[in-house]
């Protein structure tokens, strides 16, 4: 996956599988919702006139849970250079965020319409002085409901789109355009599956972590060097654990912060248990403040002239070569730059390898079964107390 802004360095072994190539012909030439929502022949169900509408607000709160709010976060935290409002994300219960007084946009996202949290959140801070719009399935529902008593607008979710794959659908590029953002920048996938070294790393990537799985390496640790990719790398962990955790399978992302964790993790991740693989992740950055050079003493005269940049690149590589030694297998993607079509490449690669990763461990990608057995029994409870 070396496109313009992105180096993508693979795993060592490098042979392809037919088998995954089958797959992923067929999965590109499907006619899935989800597929069709990453090309920008996808329509909306909302139209620039609704966006101009509602454009100059420049406080906005996104209300949601999980799905319905990760990709948003990923992409202002990712492009904040770019923005100029202000993004509140009510993501959890139990927040304690004290707002502005100031007039809000809220955006309530929730494909069921029935979602506790959110439902809860909607309750306890939106105030009848707010403009509000609901995203969420075209069908009865307590929000949507709610929305009609506070006569908000109200955006249908495509019905055929779970939340942890609705980025590039009205559940990300809503927001996105109200950020000042193009969508269509976001909309790589046509190039992506046109460019056969893309396609062929793809291939190569989904089976090493196959390969990885059948040897029991089930923790797949990613190594952050980049605070602004936090949360796309949190969208990342939902849409892996969500949609391989079945039937006794699944791959446990974990994020970790560096190179903060080489005095806390690394130790294990060297020396510890082999039950783990890797991804470097990490982001050029153009304004790396330079080291003050009057501080600097001559027993680190190796740190003359200097960036923070320097310091990060060489923790990098020095990391890369101490894997490499000790036979720790690990890919990375480098970022070289900023802007929609490089996170709107990110996110189609990886909700390619999650599918196809489920195809080949014979596992439905798009269903989560288990979590709604807690939502039922929060229910009961919450009925009989």
């Amino acid at each position: 996956m070396s496109t313009k802004n992105i180096i993508f360095e693979n795993f060592i072994d490098k042979k392809t599988n037919s088998r995954l190539k089958k797959y992923l012909k067929e999965l590109i030439s499907s006619k899935s919702e989800v597929i069709n929502s990453l090309s920008r022949d996808y329509k909306y169900s909302y139209t620039k006139k609704f966006i101009k509408k509602y454009k100059n607000f420049k406080n906005i709160r996104i209300f949601g849970m999980g799905g319905s709010s990760l990709g948003t976060m990923a992409i202002y935290d990712f492009l904040k250079h770019k923005i100029n409002k202000n993004f509140y994300f009510l993501t959890n219960l139990n927040q304690k965020i004290k707002f502005p007084k100031k007039k809000y946009l809220n955006l309530v996202i929730s494909k069921s319409g029935n979602t506790l949290e959110t439902i809860v959140n909607s309750n306890l801070y939106i105030n009848k002085n707010d403009k509000n719009v609901l995203v969420s399935d075209k069908k009865e529902s307590i929000l949507r409901e709610i929305s009609m008593k506070l006569k908000s607008d109200i955006i249908d979710h495509n019905n055929f789109i779970g939340g942890r794959y609705s980025v590039l659908s009205e559940v990300g590029m809503l927001p996105a355009e109200l950020m000042g953002l193009d969508s269509r920048k976001f909309k790589k996938f046509d190039n992506l599956v046109s460019n056969k070294k893309f396609l062929n790393s793809l291939i190569i990537n989904v089976s090493n972590i196959l390969k990885l799985i059948k040897r029991k390496k089930l923790n797949s640790v990613i190594l952050n060097y980049d605070e602004t990719a936090d949360n796309f790398l949190k969208w990342y962990q939902q849409l892996v654990a969500e949609s391989l955790g079945k039937k006794g399978n699944g791959i446990f992302p974990i994020i970790s912060n560096m190179p903060k964790d080489n005095h806390s993790l690394m130790q294990l991740y060297l020396d510890g248990n082999k039950n783990n693989f890797y991804t470097f992740f990490y982001t050029k950055d153009r304004n790396y403040p330079k080291l003050n050079q009057d501080m600097i003493p001559g027993s680190l005269k190796f740190l003359k002239r200097k960036d923070l940049g320097d310091v990060l690149s060489s923790k990098i590589l020095a990391t890369k070569k101490v894997f490499q030694k000790k036979n720790i297998p690990f890919r990375s993607f480098f970022i070289k730059s900023k802007n929609e079509e490089v996170l709107g490449e990110l996110f189609s690669y990886f909700i390619l390898e999650t599918i196809l990763l489920a195809k080949a461990l014979k596992i439905n990608p798009y269903d989560q079964p288990a979590v709604e057995l807690i939502k039922i029994e929060t229910k009961k409870i919450l009925k009989g107390s």
